[in-house]
């Protein structure tokens, strides 16, 4: 089974993580819309919507470049109606647009709450629910977001608690659409590195080149995504895993390739617990 004419529709997917998925359907063949707000070049962080949209016809699939905001119910209904038309249907979404902000309770403006909340978890509830209509026409429907498992550790609720609350809710939006919509033989399931990733977040709100050379590429979050599209939605659905071991079930051994600088030791990215083994 191969994604060789599927519909992908990604939010936030102009670079990154959510990039690195765009590309890898691509190479399937696959049709993909790039759902995000980045029209106009950043002055620091690379892509916007039509440079993605490249990458992926240089990959080899087909792209549609939408302009939407997902804390606009009006824009997202727009966008996946739009979608859904110019390819024929949605076959997987791919809840990948996220905010982030590791300020602690009293730290954090009332402004910058709202955001993360509006953006992660309402962002997915919204643009999940809009999808499903077009999923359940699909054969092998898949709901894909990119959030933690949903590990009940005060720790780590106390560290970011604003961001934790954003990022499990996505998760938990996953776990109840999963069963909510398990009966029309929708998968819903959440995918989170082991590590942290080298991406823009990375390397410009978080640790700068210090952590990009202790991260994996994006590119391990985008195979390890393509394989859970490939599995039976019917059968998979309802689950919470990282990235190396969705990849080792599929028999990948080696995670050399997936290392950003082959000579530091990885970080292990939050909300993931170390368990004292070394990280291939």
């Amino acid at each position: 089974m191969m994604l060789t004419g599927k519909t992908v529709f990604i939010t936030g997917g102009s670079r990154g993580i959510g990039l690195a998925i765009a590309e890898r359907v691509a190479r399937d063949g696959a049709n993909v819309v790039i759902a995000a707000k980045t029209a106009d070049p950043h002055p620091k962080l690379p892509g916007t919507i039509y440079t993605a949209a490249e990458t992926i016809e240089a990959a080899g699939g087909k792209a549609l470049p939408l302009l939407l905001n997902v804390r606009d119910i009006d824009a997202i209904e727009a966008a996946v109606a739009q979608a859904a038309q110019h390819f024929g249907g949605i076959d997987i979404c791919v809840n990948n647009a996220s905010a982030i902000n590791l300020a602690t309770t009293e730290d954090i403006e009332v402004k910058r709450f709202d955001l993360i909340q509006q953006i992660n978890m309402r962002g997915t509830f919204l643009v999940s629910r809009t999808c499903v209509p077009h999923l359940r026409r699909a054969a092998n429907p898949h709901v894909l977001s990119l959030s933690p498992p949903l590990t009940m550790r005060a720790d780590w609720f106390a560290q970011h608690l604003p961001y934790t609350l954003s990022k499990y809710g996505m998760s938990m939006v996953m776990y109840g659409m999963a069963e909510e919509f398990r009966d029309a033989g929708i998968a819903f399931n959440a995918l989170w590195p082991r590590t942290t990733v080298a991406t823009a977040a990375v390397e410009f709100a978080l640790g700068g080149e210090a952590l990009m050379r202790r991260s994996r590429r994006p590119e391990v979050m985008a195979d390890a995504a393509h394989a859970i599209f490939l599995r039976d939605a019917k059968a998979y659905t309802g689950n919470f895993v990282l990235d190396d071991d969705v990849l080792r079930e599929e028999g990948v051994t080696d995670f050399g390739s997936y290392r950003y600088d082959p000579l530091s030791d990885l970080e292990i990215d939050i909300f993931v617990a170390a368990d004292g083994n070394a990280i291939p």
